[in-house]
């Protein structure tokens, strides 16, 4: 084995940026104030790739621009996805290519004399200028992945020399723990780099199985590393319509528990008094529901505007005032006038809700049931021939008529002791990547 290259005779190889390089500006412009920051992301490929760590870049860097940060991605490959978040590719900063699995090949056998000491220095010169003036440089595997050991020696070298203000160390894969890689790795620099705590660094890895284990290879307490997620693109999961998630964000409906749907036109026969009632009364016991009417006032009989003026009247009665949703009111143009629900739209709300409430006191047959089964959605529905007809013992059935405390006792109990609820109004709240980005990462860039 040829004798390894010692870190401080490689920083005596590499020279200092001068000051007056400037580095390429963003390509998109955001007025910097209060916490904002300068963002760069470093891998070895950034987006639109499908593996899961590009999947993971990509959305912290939408959620970073939205937030108001300059975000930059610099990879090995890859290729513009965003209009606010620049990307820089360098095949120095990558995991393939002739030269980088050539350095690779050598360093496999132990081999530190070879191109390595060139590579490093050419690495450490497009790293330099590409994080001049950046607050925040987010790097993912490069502190403890050997795809690229140039990377990691430029990057820790940058860093120990200043000129990297702060430094997230984000981990998904350790070299020195897979049973694959060990083969590869040699006692000494630059190996050592993926096995020994960087100093004023911050440590983040994607679970507490990472975290254990990650503290257990820099044999460092295991509070020192955050713990954040991957989550799921709940708009791109579900297809949503924007105008669907327009109505989400305003009326706040993802943090209903329940997120009752009962889509039907505002009519006396649908019963809606008792759904309304049944709102109030989950408020009443502690929960916190969102029930949405999809349909307008019925057009055929005059006196569903009276009607309508009831529900209002016992919306605010029941303490459902915050909790009912009309669509029609709050889904209008610029006139003020309701827009019509699209199919589209509907199917967003049956993907979306939690169950279906349909109190009808009398239908010929109830389509809603029918799509909800489709849907895999919960029935809770009045116990009406044609309801027993559709969906037999797999819905729960009530009075038209009967109590709504005892209701949605029913719904309340029925829906909590589903573990398949628990999971998903979890996942919907807290394991978007807007919920993690909002409770785990904001923090970490200010």
């Amino acid at each position: 084995m040829n004798s390894t290259v010692h870190h401080d005779l490689l920083s005596a190889a590499v020279p200092i940026i001068e000051a007056e390089n400037e580095a390429r500006p963003l390509q998109v412009k955001k007025a910097i104030t209060g916490s904002q920051r300068s963002v760069a992301i470093l891998h070895y490929a950034g987006p639109p790739g499908l593996g899961g760590v590009e999947v993971t870049i990509l959305h912290h860097a939408r959620l970073l621009a939205a937030a108001g940060h300059q975000t930059r991605i610099l990879a090995g490959q890859g290729a513009r996805f965003h209009p606010d978040v620049e990307t820089i590719t360098d095949p120095l900063f990558g995991s393939r290519g002739s030269d980088i699995e050539a350095m690779n090949h050598e360093l496999a056998l132990g081999n530190t004399s070879g191109i390595f000491p060139a590579i490093c220095e050419a690495t450490y010169n497009a790293l330099a200028q590409a994080l001049r003036h950046v607050d925040v440089v987010i790097a993912h595997n490069v502190l403890t992945l050997h795809k690229n050991l140039a990377l990691t020696t430029a990057l820790h070298l940058l860093h120990q020399r200043g000129g990297i203000k702060k430094l997230l160390a984000w981990c998904h894969d350790f070299a020195w723990q897979d049973p694959l890689y060990l083969p590869e790795l040699h006692p000494g620099e630059p190996w050592d780099l993926l096995r020994r705590p960087w100093d004023d660094v911050r440590y983040i890895v994607v679970s507490h199985d990472r975290q254990q284990r990650l503290a257990e290879l820099l044999d460092i307490p295991i509070d020192q590393i955050d713990v954040v997620h991957p989550g799921v693109d709940l708009a791109a999961f579900y297809k949503l319509e924007i105008a669907t998630q327009r109505l989400i964000e305003q009326q706040q409906l993802l943090g209903g528990d329940p997120f009752l749907l009962l889509p039907a036109r505002i009519t006396r026969r649908k019963n809606i008094e008792q759904a309304i009632a049944i709102a109030g009364a989950l408020h009443t016991q502690g929960h916190q529901p969102k029930l949405v009417i999809t349909g307008p006032p019925g057009p055929h009989n005059p006196t569903n505007a009276t009607y309508l003026a009831e529900l209002q009247a016992l919306q605010y009665q029941s303490g459902a005032e915050d909790t009912v949703v009309f669509l029609y009111a709050v889904y209008t143009d610029e006139h003020d006038c309701p827009r019509p629900i699209s199919d589209a739209m509907m199917a967003d709300f049956y993907r979306l809700a939690d169950a279906l409430l349909f109190p009808s006191r009398a239908e010929g047959f109830g389509i809603p049931l029918i799509e909800a089964g489709l849907s895999g959605l919960p029935i809770f529905c009045s116990d009406i021939a044609p309801f027993r007809e559709i969906a037999g013992a797999a819905a729960h059935y009530f009075d038209p008529y009967g109590d709504p405390a005892r209701i949605a006792e029913q719904i309340a109990a029925t829906l909590h002791s589903d573990l398949r609820y628990a999971l998903r109004r979890h996942i919907r709240l807290h394991a978007t990547w807007e919920a993690i980005y909002q409770q785990d990462i904001d923090h970490l860039i200010g």
